[in-house]
């Protein structure tokens, strides 16, 4: 086994506690957020930041569902880690100002892949497919702020 990552990045123009706030709002901002790969989104517990518990289906590929069960937590005043509860997957969240109207957003995947070739094959397309989905989801975001 060997630890998988993938990085997605977004400039986001709205300042960086807006745009924190945004993504620590697990009852209200985030559920519109989420693109279509995402289902039966529920928030267990708390719903807004640290102390959250959020539950969801993630659909990488049409085989490929993996059932989230995330516990929030703070890294500090800026970002937010997802610890998934049902795997080794842990989603840390970063939102530095740059300048005073915008951030820069940062999500970053990590979690224990599988050997073999079936992990050189999750090294290789999951990144892609992460990116491609935390893409829209930023893109999302970036709407949802400038309102």
């Amino acid at each position: 086994m060997s630890t998988v990552s993938a990085t997605t990045t977004r400039r986001i123009d709205a300042p960086a506690d807006q745009v924190l706030a945004a993504l620590a709002d697990y009852t209200g901002t985030r559920p519109r957020l989420l693109p279509g790969q995402f289902s039966d989104y529920e928030v267990l517990s708390g719903g807004h930041g640290p102390g959250t518990q959020v539950r969801w289906k993630l659909h990488a590929t049409k085989k490929r569902v993996r059932d989230v069960l995330a516990d929030v937590s703070a890294t500090d005043k800026h970002g937010l880690v997802e610890k998934d509860r049902n795997s080794s997957l842990v989603t840390t969240w970063r939102v530095e100002a740059d300048g005073p109207d915008a951030a820069e957003v940062v999500v970053t995947h990590q979690w224990q892949g599988a050997g073999g070739v079936g992990g050189f094959f999750e090294r290789t397309f999951a990144p892609r497919g992460l990116d491609r989905i935390y893409g829209e989801l930023l893109d999302n975001l970036a709407v949802d702020v400038a309102r």
